[in-house]
């Protein structure tokens, strides 16, 4: 007897609807790739997000910590800013963001100053915000050539302001040649550096080059100064001097050991006379043969060339 069958039996499944599904997963996945973006800040980044979709006003949204990756939608658009220790140099070298500074001194001559300025932008949330939509969008900052353009305005300027007012109550002659006045000139350079840079941003961005953003304190920047250098003519000049100042001082040395001489040659010629110096002095040279003879010895003389 043949077996019944059963008409509720499910529909055997189409061939195919485990690869149909998988398509439409991975489908699913690729959409959402494509709709969803992320930013990387590495360790020396921060950044910041702002919504600014299609059918949305921009808006900030949040702080992108150093070494952080961040998704946000599309149409979002994120910055990064340099973090941790930075520098600025100005020296006119290939490398440098500036060139080399020319102040002029208390008594009005030109020099040449080479240095660097070591920092760390604040990146504290609300105030990388603030340095973001105050400068950095205006110079496009989260790029390199305008950070570089920024750092050219915002330290290289007060930087120069600092060095011409500092200078202009030193002689050159003191930064130029005593350790003492350039130590006490590059300190008030700092200060003023520091205030200015403050005054020409308008707020704490560039802190000091340990501040790390965790709580800590803002701090200044630090600024190291090379020697003030003047024109290289007045650098001979005094160069030349100051030889003719060694020449001068060693002819001064040699007169004082004449003289000293001559007192001792007195001396001598008051205690032995003209004649016992002259002997003295002939003999102490060497050009006076004599023969020690006891006390009490005889002594013949033969006249040379007598019988």
């Amino acid at each position: 007897m043949s077996p019944r069958t059963n008409s509720r039996t499910r529909p055997r499944r189409r061939p195919g609807w485990r690869t149909g599904t998988l398509a439409a997963f991975a489908a699913a996945a690729a959409a959402l790739a494509l709709t969803a973006c992320s930013a990387n800040a590495g360790p020396d980044r921060a950044g910041l997000e702002y919504d600014a979709g299609a059918f949305s006003s921009t808006t900030f949204d949040s702080c992108i910590e150093p070494g952080n990756r961040q998704y946000h939608g599309p149409g979002d658009e994120t910055y990064l800013y340099p973090a941790g220790q930075r520098t600025f140099e100005f020296s006119g070298g290939d490398a440098s963001e500036m060139g080399s500074a020319t102040v002029v001194s208390r008594d009005d001559l030109e020099l040449t100053v080479t240095g660097l300025v070591t920092f760390s932008l604040n990146i504290e949330c609300e105030q990388l915000r603030e340095f973001h939509e105050r400068l950095g969008l205006k110079y496009t900052a989260y790029e390199d050539a305008g950070w570089v353009d920024l750092l050219r305005d915002y330290i290289g300027q007060p930087l120069n302001r600092a060095l011409d007012d500092a200078t202009k109550e030193y002689a050159w002659r003191d930064l130029y040649t005593s350790a003492d006045a350039k130590a006490e000139w590059e300190q008030k350079v700092g200060d003023l550096t520091s205030a200015y840079i403050d005054e020409q941003g308008g707020g704490e961005f560039f802190c000091s080059p340990v501040y790390t953003g965790d709580g800590d304190e803002c701090g200044t920047p630090q600024l190291t100064i090379q020697q003030p250098t003047p024109p290289e003519e007045v650098r001979n000049a005094l160069t030349l001097a100051q030889e003719a100042v060694e020449m001068t001082t060693a002819q001064e040395q040699e007169n004082e050991r004449v003289d000293k001489e001559l007192e001792a040659i007195e001396a001598l010629v008051e205690v032995l006379g003209p004649d016992g110096y002259i002997l003295y002095q002939a003999l102490k040279d060497g050009k006076v043969d004599f023969l020690p003879i006891p006390y009490g010895s005889g002594v013949n003389v033969t006249p040379r060339g007598g019988d």
